[in-house]
């Protein structure tokens, strides 16, 4: 059986999206949305996974903006927040039927991550995901490294629900990497909230200037005429994303030379940083202007998935000799 081309992916609600956001997840869904048929979805069911706090639904909405700031269609895209469908739900139960512990044992962290949040969500977390993927039939899933394994699990989950029914009810989804699936931040380390380490995608300008001139840079630069290496400096990775590649050469050049400073390169960072960042603010305020536009177009994203949904859904409880 033939499946169209679906994307499906989704991020938790965990606070203000940054740079790491954008470049690893956002830049992939941009490129995708305007090719295939795509379903992006707030994971708020996953966010309980390993936090003791509800979810607020202004966490789930300042993402939904942080979003359309970005440049995501909802005209050609299907956006919806994950625990207003019921059916992920009930399509996760049906699979627990038919997954051996095991393969939900083997996936890598599992028994690092239990330690910290011993539950069954936290178990069955890889498996939910694949539901979110197979509710749609997604032949193609945006992921990191990181969670390949997640979504090999995804894969065999549907190979052995399609040996359960007798037909090729669903795909064997397809990752998509992004070219940038890992970007470091103002300290080298991955980029990430929790670290400490940063930009926020709309973080006031002057806060991202005071952040980015406090840098660390390439360790051996200690007096302004020593030559440094720019894969050694944490602001080379952040031109890699924000400066132009016709730029690249002259910056390497002078950093290798010392003819330029780590002032001066700093500087050429924020001149192509912040403009993108106004963008992005810019689009934000006009979105959080109209809250009500904001909650409509998620309804009716929501309404979109349901269809498809259920639709798989029914194709699932049949196959099972449920009544559907």
């Amino acid at each position: 059986m033939q499946h169209p081309v679906r994307v499906v992916s989704g991020m938790r609600p965990t606070g203000a999206l940054h740079l790491g956001h954008f470049h690893g997840v956002l830049q992939s869904w941009l490129r995708l949305q305007g090719e295939h048929d795509c379903y992006f979805f707030v994971a708020d069911w996953h966010a309980l996974t390993d936090q003791v706090q509800p979810v607020a639904e202004t966490a789930i909405y300042d993402m939904v903006v942080d979003w359309l700031a970005a440049g995501i269609d909802p005209q050609r895209t299907t956006l919806f927040i994950q625990s207003r469908m019921p059916e992920h739900a009930e399509l996760f139960t049906l699979l627990a039927m038919h997954t051996p512990l095991s393969w939900l044992e083997r996936v890598p962290g599992f028994k690092e991550v239990a330690e910290r949040h011993p539950s069954f969500g936290r178990l069955g977390y890889p498996l939910l995901q694949a539901a979110d993927i197979l509710a749609y039939k997604a032949t193609h899933v945006p992921v990191g490294q990181d969670q390949s394994a997640h979504l090999e699990l995804c894969r065999e989950v549907a190979r052995r629900l399609n040996q359960v029914v007798g037909a090729a009810l669903f795909p064997e989804p397809a990752a998509v990497f992004s070219p940038t699936p890992r970007l470091s931040g103002l300290d080298g380390r991955k980029m990430s909230k929790s670290a400490g380490n940063a930009i926020g995608m709309r973080e006031a300008p002057q806060e991202v200037r005071k952040k980015v001139v406090r840098m660390p840079t390439d360790p051996r630069r200690v007096h302004r005429g020593d030559v440094g290496e720019p894969e050694r400096c944490p602001v080379w990775a952040l031109h890699q994303v924000s400066t132009p590649s016709a730029e690249f050469a002259p910056l390497a050049s002078g950093c290798r030379s010392a003819a330029i400073g780590c002032v001066d390169c700093k500087q050429v960072l924020l001149d192509h940083l912040l403009p993108q960042q106004a963008e992005w603010r810019a689009r934000a305020v006009q979105h959080m202007a109209e809250p009500k536009q904001v909650h409509w177009l998620v309804e009716v994203g929501t309404e979109r998935a349901r269809v498809m949904a259920r639709k798989t859904l029914r194709d699932v409880r049949e196959g099972l000799g449920l009544k559907v």
